[in-house]
């Protein structure tokens, strides 16, 4: 598989987000530039995060609703970190409900 392969998959992962309900914001430095791309999606008592920061480096969440600080969560449901693809896949297999696991903390 090529890097533009690569590419298109994670762009597809994405657009599977979207269409579960996620919402995109893109954090820029000072010149500009995009530094990530964070996702979020509350849903029942749970809320799912996610973040890129580049093609190999992205980190995804599931935090208790009630969770105050969603960029740096106290109290974790269920984490993956890795490549894109990967954390996208395993992000795209949680089930909607929240896990019957105790927290990570």
């Amino acid at each position: 598989m090529g890097a533009s392969d690569d590419t298109d998959t994670v762009e597809t992962r994405l657009m599977d987000l979207i269409g579960r309900g996620y919402r995109f914001i893109h954090p820029r430095d000072p010149d500009g530039t995009v530094i990530a791309v964070v996702g979020v999606r509350p849903h029942g008592t749970v809320i799912d995060i996610l973040r890129l920061d580049a093609e190999n480096d992205a980190t995804a969440l599931r935090v208790p609703a009630d969770e105050q600080d969603l960029l740096t969560p106290s109290r974790t449901l269920w984490q993956c970190r890795g490549a894109a693809d990967e954390v996208l896949d395993e992000l795209l297999a949680l089930p909607d409900d929240a896990l019957k696991k105790s927290p990570v903390a």
